[in-house]
């Protein structure tokens, strides 16, 4: 399984932003998906989460009423929608999937990265 995230880029605080994740190889099969982030000199951190069904998404403290994750499987995408960004929300965006249906906040649950997309955000 594949992933690559994309739309990633600099905007302003107070602002918005979609990110998208197309997911191939095989998309066949069940998976969760969750978005991570890695914000310069430090650790990566949970950000949300969507089941196989796209029900009950999860997301980490820092984001929560502010992003929203959501997941198209015809199209095998998975977005994630930023709203009232602020410069705390600048850092490397992935994705991550796991052959599971069930979520999970660990990124050590997940077994396929995909390369990162940048979100910098200016105030």
């Amino acid at each position: 399984v594949q992933l690559q995230a994309s739309g990633g880029r600099v905007v302003q605080a107070g602002g918005s932003l979609r990110l998208s994740c197309v997911v191939s190889g095989r998309t066949s099969s069940s998976y969760a998906v969750g978005w991570f982030r890695q914000p310069p000199g430090k650790e990566r951190e949970f950000v949300a989460a969507v089941s196989w069904s796209g029900g009950s998404p999860v997301y980490g403290d820092a984001v929560k009423g502010r992003f929203t994750i959501s997941r198209d499987n015809a199209k095998h995408t998975v977005y994630l929608q930023m709203n009232s960004l602020s410069s705390e929300d600048t850092a490397v965006y992935h994705c991550a999937g796991r052959g599971a249906t069930v979520i999970s906040r660990s990124r050590t649950a997940y077994n396929y990265w995909g390369q990162g997309t940048l979100v910098t955000v200016s105030s």
